[in-house]
């Protein structure tokens, strides 16, 4: 597939972005900086426009999915913007039936755990990724130069929720049906890969300018097990993106022990956790840009001690041959706006 011409990569308009350059390797002027989970709960904007409105509804309306979306660049002036969505989102216009349970997370009706269980499982019709694109392309037409990441979840980790029925501390049952039945767990990934590939391939279509696969449950596997059962469904995600060359973000949570694992999947750019220094990232991935590493625990830590540990991230992160900087994870929910508006302005004057 190649991009639209009316596409701001294809036109131009994002294509010398600070973001962008960075993903492709190359040092900015300007140092970009944005937050996994900047667009939502920490900010109340956000929670004024969700009154009366469920996650998964929100994310499915145009307007609000883009309102969303634009609050955070326009109150932080972060360097991209980030989809407002879920990763659920491409399994629940698939046909499954799933909610976001408030304090819990993602929770499906009916597991997927058995052979016939996935058998039952239906692909998901382009047509249903309509508000996505409406979304995406409402979005970007008000971003102008700054660039939309889009996103998905890595096969793993919304394996992991299907199979768990919901959130799990160490994904027993998941890593059971792994080892236990190899061909249902390889349908089921296969599965899920497709679905967020499509997922990924429309928000590229309607504008998004690079994209990022989130693996947030990935640390529970080894590296053996990553590379022989994991990887080659996550690299079947990326696939859906063939031609398209837009810059691809590949973020592992607790994944420091495989780092080139990840990346070679198909990803552009690594993104890092607050657990490795990142001179040390940098050191196993040679020649890779890098995105973090931003603990979110120093988020609420006096300002002298968060603006030396976000220094010292920087300082870190010149090892690589290009650095976004970001967050570790995501924003907690309580996090305090001008913090985050703080740190872009630090960052943006080092």
């Amino acid at each position: 597939m190649v991009l639209p011409p009316e596409h701001p990569l294809a036109t131009g308009a994002t294509a010398s972005a600070p973001l962008i350059r960075a993903y492709r390797g190359d040092r900015p002027e300007r140092l970009p900086v944005w937050f996994m989970r900047q667009a939502g709960r920490s900010l109340p904007e956000y929670r004024e426009l969700r009154v009366g409105t469920r996650m998964l509804d929100a994310c499915l309306t145009p307007e609000l999915a883009s309102e969303i979306t634009l609050q955070p660049v326009r109150r932080h002036g972060v360097d991209a913007g980030i989809f407002f969505s879920d990763i659920v989102i491409p399994a629940r216009l698939a046909g499954l039936e799933v909610e976001i349970v408030p304090g819990r997370g993602p929770v499906f009706a009916n597991p997927i755990r058995t052979a016939s269980d996935v058998l039952r499982l239906r692909p998901l019709d382009p047509d249903a990724l309509a508000p996505i694109r409406e979304a995406v392309a409402r979005t970007v037409a008000e971003l102008g130069a700054t660039p939309l990441i889009g996103f998905a979840g890595a096969p793993f980790t919304l394996a992991s929720y299907l199979i768990e029925g919901g959130p799990s501390k160490d994904q027993q049952r998941a890593r059971s049906l792994m080892y236990s039945d190899p061909a249902t767990w390889a349908a089921l990934l296969n599965w899920c890969a497709d679905i967020s590939g499509e997922f990924l391939l429309a928000q590229v279509e309607a504008g998004a300018s690079a994209v990022q696969l989130f693996d947030s449950w990935v640390g529970s596997l080894s590296e053996r097990d990553y590379i022989r059962r994991v990887a080659p469904h996550s690299a079947r995600v990326l696939s859906h993106l063939r031609g398209t060359d837009v810059p691809k973000v590949h973020f592992g949570l607790g994944a420091s022990g495989f780092l080139s694992a990840m990346r070679a999947i198909g990803a552009d750019a690594v993104g890092i956790d607050w657990r490795l220094p990142l001179d040390e990232a940098a050191a196993r991935i040679p020649g890779v840009p890098l995105q973090g590493n931003i603990d979110p625990a120093l988020l609420s830590a006096p300002w002298p001690t968060l603006r030396s540990h976000v220094v010292d991230v920087v300082e870190r992160g010149r090892d690589a041959p290009a650095h976004v900087v970001n967050l570790g994870h995501g924003v907690p929910p309580a996090t305090d706006p001008d913090v985050l508006t703080r740190i872009v302005e630090l960052v943006h004057g080092l």
